[in-house]
């Protein structure tokens, strides 16, 4: 609501100093201006045509670096077509990068360019011609934009707002059906409050997906420490794919999303950061409310359930390869009942020191050489670029508190609790296999199913095909979108 107050008094503004009887020429701003407003205007406006510039001749990296970190694209009119806008560079590129490939040209005519009392806003009134790939059409349309630099001259908002007769009839009639080769999917990036912290993810749209119909939607939950590009991220995409809408996001203290400290992995949060997804879900339009269900991988799986347990509103729950242990279970892998009591200790130490002076103690997440790691091993998925070690997960940064929520977790209470339909993917090579069959069987819900995986694999190694190998990871995503097809209605 404040963010659509806030574009309908842009766009009121636009119409008066474009109605204006005696408005001023781009390079004369409407007040008296000191010099140093002048230059910090001339900078501006330099930027905005250097802006214009970078999309005509369609160079993302140029255009990407006129934005501040912390920008915002907003996009007012967003459709099935047009996304919401992107917060952030890295998103900006991903909003941007799809688009260029199905243009042959464009051009963008600046008439009129207005700098506010403040030399930091600027208001610009442009025409675009836009020549698609694979179309004899040339699209135009007028436009009004916002333009805000912070301090270094950095574009920190813009907002464009345009005739939306036009576009409907070209992106949503001949365009849309044109391009539909380059545009079968949308990501789009969302943001939602937990706590009072700000939590992003991405809201994949099925590939063949209508505007006002509602769909059934699935939150996609990744294992420790991970990030929303990884095995969650991957899930999402393959559940759109089956008409599904999905979410995925990081939680708090991971990735984009904010929360202190870095890397410190907390079951309880990570639940609270799940029921807030499906508050935030149940807001938009295009979900079906009473539709939602969750996926969890690894221990995504133990999030997803615990948090099932607790909120009705999640209608069904899958898991695959998923990791579910008790204070028996953590001293398998944790060095004995000594490492476990080690663990903690260490772990309480570090939220002691964080209370007392702010800083916080790490360990590295994955290492085939330090057995301090949280990870310790060969394990590929983390350590491999072109599989799970992507950009925006840090291999070297692990909350050395964790180690106390993570080891005095007990997931298993909660199945007396679960009603809803439940279905379980496993096999005897993915981790601690006796303990996801102890938890299906300690399941109260009347609808349950277990599906058993063969494989000649040893545990643990069973389970990291389920993050991005195949066959695993279209078996597990056929039979759980049958699952929540049949679930989610």
């Amino acid at each position: 609501m404040q963010k659509l107050t806030k574009l309908s008094l842009v766009a009121s503004v636009l119409l008066w100093c474009y109605s204006c009887q005696t408005p001023q020429s781009s390079s004369t701003p409407p007040h008296k201006a000191t010099s140093a407003a002048m230059k910090i205007a001339t900078r501006n406006k330099t930027t905005v045509t250097n802006f214009f510039t970078a999309l005509e001749t369609k160079n993302l990296e140029k255009l990407v670096s006129l934005f501040a970190d912390d920008a915002q694209h907003i996009n007012p009119y967003h459709s099935d077509i047009f996304p919401r806008g992107a917060i952030g560079k890295e998103e900006i590129a991903s909003y941007w990068k799809p688009v260029f490939p199905a243009i042959n040209s464009m051009r963008f005519v600046i008439e009129e360019m207005y700098t506010l009392e403040s030399p930091t806003s600027l208001f610009v009134k442009f025409k675009g011609a836009i020549d698609f790939l694979n179309t004899t059409d040339v699209y135009t349309n007028q436009y009004y934009a916002t333009f805000t630099f912070n301090s270094r001259g950095e574009i920190l908002e813009y907002v464009e707002i345009f005739n939306p007769i036009p576009a409907a009839k070209a992106f949503g009639l001949s365009v849309a059906t044109k391009t539909s080769n380059t545009m079968k999917q949308q990501i789009i990036p969302v943001q939602f409050n937990s706590e009072g912290l700000r939590i992003k993810g991405n809201l994949f749209l099925p590939k063949n997906y209508e505007k006002g119909k509602k769909y059934p939607t699935i939150i996609s939950v990744g294992s420790w420490t991970t990030v929303k590009e990884q095995m969650a991220g991957l899930y999402a995409k393959r559940f759109a794919e089956q008409g599904f809408i999905s979410l995925v996001f990081d939680f708090r203290n991971f990735g984009e999303s904010e929360g202190l400290p870095r890397a410190w992995e907390n079951p309880t949060m990570k639940i609270k950061d799940i029921q807030n997804a499906v508050s935030f879900l149940q807001t938009l339009p295009e979900v079906a409310a009473d539709n939602i269900g969750i996926f969890g991988v690894c221990a995504g799986s133990m999030y997803a359930l615990m948090a099932t347990a607790e909120t009705p509103s999640i209608k069904a729950v899958a898991t695959t390869a998923s990791w579910l242990h008790d204070a028996e279970a953590v001293t398998l892998f944790y060095g004995g009942e000594a490492g476990v009591q080690e663990k903690i200790k260490a772990a309480q130490r570090a939220k002691k020191h964080y209370a007392e002076t702010g800083d916080i103690a790490y360990i590295k997440a994955i290492s085939t050489t330090d057995s301090t790691a949280a990870m310790y091993g060969e394990f590929d998925y983390y350590l491999n670029p072109s599989r799970g070690a992507v950009k925006q997960w840090d291999p070297n940064q692990f909350a050395l508190a964790s180690w106390e929520d993570w080891l005095t977790l007990d997931p298993f209470p909660s199945a007396a609790q679960i009603q809803q339909p439940v279905l379980m993917i496993h096999s005897d090579g993915c981790v601690l296999p006796d303990y996801t069959k102890k938890y299906f069987e300690e399941l109260q819900s009347s609808d349950k199913e277990l599906l058993w995986v063969p494989t000649t694999l040893a545990s643990p190694m069973h389970q990291f095909n389920f993050y991005d190998q195949e066959p695993e990871v279209s078996l597990a995503v056929e039979k759980t979108s049958k699952f929540f097809h049949q679930k989610l209605r």
